[in-house]
Formats: C-alpha cells, sequence, structure tokens
C-alpha cells in the first residue's frame, strides 16, 4: 500500500492548521467516498504527535474540488468557533487567481449578480434580477497578465456564494481554463481547474495576530508561466 502524498502545510501551530490544497482533493465528503482533506489532516497530526483516541480538524471554509490554494481548518473546537465567526463576518482577506480564456481586452471591473444554485446538476446560474431562492453576489477582478490566449485574473469575493467565481466570470464570457461546466473549451489533463486560492489573511483565533499566507501555484506550464508575475 503506498503512502498518501505528504500535505503542502502553510501554517501550523496548535489551533489551526492552514493547507495549500491540491485540486484532486476534497474539503468534504462527497458521493466518490474519496478521502477527505480533514481525514488526511487527521491522520497526519495523529502520526506526528502520537496522538491516542480522536483527533480533532474543524472545517473552516470550503474550496471546489477542482479547486486548489490556502484553505484553514481549526484544531480545537474553540478555534473553529472564533474562525468561523470571521469569516462569516467577512473579516478576513481571500484573494484568488484565475486563468480565463482571452476573448477580447479586459482589464478590471465588478461584477454583481443574483446566483441560484440547481441542486441536481450542481451548478449556479446568473441573473442579473433577483428571483425566489436567488443570493446577491458580488466579485471585484482585474487582469495581472495575459498570453495568445489567456488572461490572469485577480479575484477578490464580498460574498462567497455556491461556484460564484466560476458562474460569474464565464456569465460575462470569461469562462475559467479547465471549467467545462461553465464553458471552457476542453478539460485541464488533470480534471482541474485553472482557479487558485492564492493568498489568505486572518487573525489567529488565540494569539490574535494577523496571518498572511501565500500558497504556492500548481505545477503546470500555463501556471509556471503566469507564475513570473
Amino acid at each position: 500500500m503506498t503512502s498518501p502524498a505528504p500535505l503542502d502545510i502553510l501554517f501550523e501551530d496548535n489551533h489551526v492548521i492552514v493547507i495549500n490544497k491540491k485540486a484532486s482533493e476534497i474539503v468534504q465528503g462527497d458521493k466518490t467516498g474519496d478521502e477527505t482533506l480533514p481525514d488526511k489532516i487527521k491522520a497526519y497530526l495523529k502520526e506526528k504527535y502520537q496522538k491516542p483516541g480522536n483527533v480533532f480538524c474543524g472545517v473552516v471554509h470550503r474550496l471546489d474540488r477542482p479547486t486548489s490554494g490556502a484553505v484553514v481548518f481549526a484544531r480545537t473546537s474553540k478555534a473553529l468557533e472564533r474562525l468561523n465567526k470571521q469569516f462569516r463576518e467577512k473579516e478576513t482577506n481571500k484573494i484568488y487567481w484565475a486563468i480565463v480564456e482571452n476573448k477580447g481586452e479586459i482589464l478590471s471591473g465588478s461584477l454583481e449578480h443574483y446566483l441560484k444554485k440547481n441542486e441536481k446538476q450542481n451548478k449556479s446560474y446568473a441573473s442579473k434580477v433577483e428571483s425566489p431562492g436567488s443570493k446577491k453576489a458580488v466579485l471585484h477582478y482585474q487582469k495581472i497578465a495575459s498570453s495568445d490566449n489567456y488572461y490572469l485574473l485577480e479575484v477578490t469575493l464580498e460574498t462567497g456564494r455556491h461556484h460564484q467565481i466560476r458562474c460569474q466570470l464565464s456569465t460575462i464570457g470569461f469562462p475559467i481554463r479547465g471549467d467545462v461546466k461553465y464553458g471552457a473549451k476542453r478539460p485541464n489533463k488533470d480534471a482541474s481547474i485553472s482557479l487558485h486560492a492564492r493568498s489568505l489573511e486572518f487573525i489567529h483565533p488565540t494569539t490574535k495576530e494577523i496571518i498572511k499566507l501565500t500558497a504556492s501555484l500548481p505545477k503546470d506550464e500555463l501556471w509556471d508561466f503566469f507564475s513570473q508575475f
């Protein structure tokens, strides 16, 4: 039996652990039954600290399975409660990088839609008009760099809706590379989409220190090209 790939740990202490998630990893269990990131973290902590019994690992926020980047987990229930409050009250600062198809000049802007989730399709649909069950979604984006076929955008969120970045960028004609669910021409070879939670800033739940972290980019030719910016 092969041992699991090591976790890419961005920060770790007795209260918090932050992982640079690979696109293949899942934060929460799904119908595939695949091992979750919290399961991997528990196994890692149990082995590293020789902990008997159960190990606590609380999910603070989520990233879609095909998305990579920084994601925070709590190591104690008190840390989970305090971090949940921070994320809920938007006291954190998250920056995403997205590679989108180049279909004409794009610089920067803000997007405001009402998103409605289709549970059967596991997909969100955007409208400019509010409707029953829809939720307001706001994001801001700016172009960092471009290649012949793609743009690199930096995205910040005001709201945290289901597939928000994927859906809103697709709605204005800029689907994320590899995201065929939202209009990309073809999938990425590794089933990822080119959306990465690049940086994260939060207040440590016990020390109150400001923690600023940057997640290294996935390894592929296009991300390697954009890593210089």
